[in-house]
């Protein structure tokens, strides 16, 4: 008889190891379910406060995607770089000074605008290569490497620039930029015949002579879309996802099973500096300008958006949905702001508080997820 209690625990313990997880513990278990609530609640809120303030009206809609965008497309590699298990903070700076490499060749040296986005996507590649190259050989935290070169890469772009132009910014011809077969692939907007049909129709606003006021969609919002989908396959879809897991979850079991962890973080490096780059670009070839002083404080504001996406700032654990929608909120919350009349300066401080409920509210999540005490 006891044979038979045997058994059947056994026999239980092994439906116990089999039983299928409930939909909503598996639901709970997504890094992104924070942010997709917190984004929900955010566009409830503001359909609220600003509901009829033009917030939610077609020009109103590109904007704050446009601003989720821009910062969506840096928060994508911090994300893959912080599931690895680091940080970049040149971000920043790398997104001025890939500004001054696009300005200064073609202002004063007369590039075309094609080579000088070449250039700057070269010099990328080599910065991301040397961040990699001296967190691995020096096996100083990446904070500290980073930040140094935040500091190298600012100095650079200013003293450059006043050096060769005299100034701090610079302005390029727009007709050069319009001229360019690159620079709509960057600068550009699609569907503009489609949002001229609507405005036709009465459907969106339009101005006195038929224009509409949303005129199209900026590329930096098809970027940011592409980029989201490709890591997303990257991370889900592919051995070099797995690889991303294990050097940031693990990274000495990383290297004991063959994964080539040093070749991983490099190539990480070299994506966040490149898609610094590319948010520079846009910038550069949207304002016809470049600046010495952009990009200040985005690496944390990429970082931020990761955050609120589920990333753990330990590595190992992550989604680039989840920083898509960081970002969603972020540019949502700062144009929101704006919309409903709220004193700006008050924005870092719902940030700064934003982050804070996201990091305990994802903390919470994940343990429920997993059990954890």
């Amino acid at each position: 008889m006891k044979e038979d209690n045997k058994v059947v625990s056994k026999g239980n313990q092994k439906d116990e190891r089999i039983k299928k997880i409930s939909f909503f513990r598996s639901l709970l278990s997504r890094p992104e379910f924070g942010a997709l609530s917190g984004a929900i609640l955010v566009f409830i809120f503001f359909g609220f406060i600003a509901g009829k303030s033009g917030m939610f009206s077609a020009l109103g809609i590109v904007n704050f995607l446009e601003v989720s965008a821009q910062l969506g497309i840096i928060a994508v590699a911090a994300c893959l770089l912080m599931i690895g298990g680091e940080f970049d903070l040149s971000v920043g700076s790398m997104i001025g000074f890939a500004g001054i490499c696009i300005a200064i060749p073609v202002t004063i040296w007369g590039w075309p605008v094609w080579l000088a986005i070449v250039f700057a996507f070269s010099v990328a590649v080599c910065v991301g290569y040397v961040n990699g190259v001296l967190v691995i050989t020096t096996k100083l935290p990446s904070f500290v490497v980073t930040l140094a070169m935040l500091f190298i890469l600012r100095g650079l772009a200013i003293s450059l620039t006043r050096l060769i132009t005299g100034r701090t910014q610079i302005y390029i011809d727009r007709t050069v930029v319009e001229a360019d077969p690159l620079a709509w692939l960057f600068g550009g907007k699609v569907l503009v015949g489609f949002f001229q049909w609507l405005a036709d129709q009465g459907i969106i606003a339009a101005r006195q002579d038929g224009i509409p006021l949303a005129d199209g969609i900026p590329m930096s919002i098809l970027w940011w879309i592409v980029l989201v989908v490709i890591s997303t396959v990257l991370l889900v879809r592919t051995k070099f996802g797995n690889w991303i897991f294990a050097v940031g979850g693990f990274q000495k079991g990383a290297y004991n099973v063959g994964v080539p962890v040093n070749r991983v973080k490099i190539i990480l490096f070299i994506f966040t500096a490149c898609s610094a780059t590319l948010f520079a670009i846009i910038q550069v070839l949207s304002s016809a300008s470049a600046d010495t002083l952009r990009g200040s404080l985005k690496e944390f504001e990429a970082i931020i958006a990761s955050v609120i996406g589920g990333t753990l700032l330990t590595g190992g654990y992550g989604s680039t949905i989840g920083s898509a929608f960081g970002a969603l909120i972020f540019g949502t919350v700062q144009l929101g702001i704006f919309y409903t009349g709220i004193d700006t300066d008050w924005f870092k401080v719902f940030l700064g508080v934003m982050v804070l409920i996201a990091v305990i509210f994802n903390n919470f999540l994940r343990r429920k997820a997993t059990g954890e005490k």
